[in-house]
């Protein structure tokens, strides 16, 4: 077993989150739970909504980091991260490495350069969990220099009862915190809408389908699986849309459509 599990600051940490009762001290202590496991150097505790933006519970960022990493990211740009997409699915895993759940293009993506390679992430591991039928947690544990090594993700698997549990307990006292909070939701709502009308004037529905999967970052065989159609299909589509939108590159695909965006 892991020498970290035997240690007084495993025991520590966990005494601690047994013993914590709010929002905050649940969320702090189950930091340090971690901590105890594996090394890491941020983390964000995130609920993601299919009809609300999402909602930051928790994080461990600095303020240089918050306004580049969360700030940016609340104002449009969740629309198109994997892993919003993956934590509303209604099938997906209880851990994963993000790098693992993302389409296969989505490294070379106009969102990736733009946003996400920003961020200075060299590695992402996350807890996700299933609140009800319209919302999802997810624990970030994130590197800024560093890959988790094979003795981490293996610690952090057999933390995950322990993770989620605490999840669960920071989302309970969060949203008892807030229950009579009136959110202003008009701005997701025309965000989606955007992000789902996009084209609509001049594509048809299968073009407009496509479009959505390459700003995600998928490939063209990528989007053929996603939508069970040959990948000589999906070229003629791309072609035809890129022509219909006057644009030549996925580049300005993704310009075109944050200019959208910017005009909300």
């Amino acid at each position: 077993m892991n020498r970290r599990f035997a240690s007084p600051e495993w025991h520590t940490a966990v005494a601690a989150l047994i013993a914590a009762t709010d929002a905050q001290g649940i969320a702090d202590a189950l930091g340090r739970v971690v901590g105890a496991a594996v090394e890491y150097d941020a983390s964000c505790l995130l609920a993601f909504h299919k009809d609300a933006p999402p909602d930051v519970l928790h994080h461990t960022m600095n303020e240089r980091r918050t306004q580049h990493y969360l700030d940016r990211y609340l104002a449009g740009p969740y629309l198109l991260d994997p892993l919003y997409q993956l934590a509303l699915r209604e099938k997906k895993p209880a851990m994963c490495r993000c790098r693992d759940e993302t389409p296969d293009r989505f490294r070379s993506s106009e969102y990736y350069r733009q946003y996400y390679e920003r961020t200075h992430l060299a590695d992402e591991m996350d807890f996700l969990l299933d609140i009800n039928d319209t919302t999802a947690l997810v624990l970030v544990i994130g590197n800024w220099d560093k890959r988790f090594s094979r003795s981490d993700v293996a610690s952090l698997r057999l933390i995950e009862p322990i993770v989620r549990a605490a999840m669960h307990g920071v989302w309970k006292a969060w949203a008892a915190q807030h229950s009579g909070q009136v959110r202003d939701l008009s701005m997701h709502q025309r965000l989606t809408q955007c992000f789902e009308q996009f084209g609509e004037s001049s594509l048809t529905q299968r073009e407009r389908e496509i479009t959505q999967l390459l700003l995600r970052g998928h490939s063209s065989k990528s989007v053929a699986r996603e939508l069970d159609i040959a990948p000589g299909t999906v070229m003629v589509h791309k072609r035809n849309l890129f022509s219909k939108l006057g644009i030549t590159s996925q580049y300005e695909l993704f310009s075109l459509f944050i200019d959208r965006l910017s005009a909300l």
